[in-house]
């Protein structure tokens, strides 16, 4: 995974937001979700750099109807108008992972969009309402890859979607050590076997 230069004209992330958003240490309200989209060539994956950026949910603390981030990005996939005869692979790095109705609303959208796959990096798993495991496990086994961010992600959306005015990725104290602790948890939902039901969660 390399960074590649921004577009002049796409907005990037200021550095206080990423890491208030990103840093594992802290619970923010919000969810910030960055975004990209390559094309399949043969073996090879090419970056399509127009459909690269980042959002956040909305209505939280504005007047704006209330979405999460995973939301609105399904909203935002139409407009690119992307060739169902080639294959896309949607990346997100994410705040938070996807709550139960998110995912299951992501793993019905992979169900009716076989041009495109999806992979999720998240920074922290989403654990407050009953179901997210089985959310979760519903879209992995709907085709999506779901992992925990590493230093290596960090760095890239640092390099990619932040406005770091050339200032190096500084990794935040003990990093690693929520990155192995997070993914030894998500390794294990799923994996399990036990279901919960889900149910509609409030706004993050």
């Amino acid at each position: 995974m390399e960074a590649t230069p921004a577009l002049e004209a796409r907005p990037l992330m200021d550095e206080d937001t990423f890491r208030e958003n990103f840093s594992q240490e802290l619970k923010p309200h919000k969810t910030y979700l960055c975004y990209e989209v390559e094309l399949q060539e043969d073996d090879a994956w090419i970056p399509v750099d127009e459909f690269k950026g980042f959002l956040r949910n909305q209505g939280a603390d504005t007047l704006e109807p209330r979405c999460h981030a995973e939301l609105c990005l399904l909203e935002l996939i139409p407009s690119w108008e992307l060739d169902k005869e080639r294959h896309y692979r949607v990346t997100c790095f994410i705040s938070w992972s996807p709550c139960p109705d998110c995912a299951s609303q992501l793993a019905a959208f992979l169900g009716k969009n076989s041009h495109l796959s999806l992979r999720v990096f998240a920074s922290r798993i989403y654990t407050k309402f009953a179901g997210y495991e089985t959310g979760l496990r519903q879209l992995q086994a709907a085709g999506a890859q779901i992992t925990i961010m590493t230093s290596e992600e960090f760095e890239y959306c640092w390099k990619t979607f932040v406005d770091h005015q050339g200032t190096p990725f500084l990794p935040w104290d003990d990093l690693d050590k929520y990155s192995k602790m997070l993914s030894k948890d998500l390794k294990g939902i799923l994996q399990a076997l036990a279901v919960f039901p889900s149910q509609p969660c409030p706004l993050r």
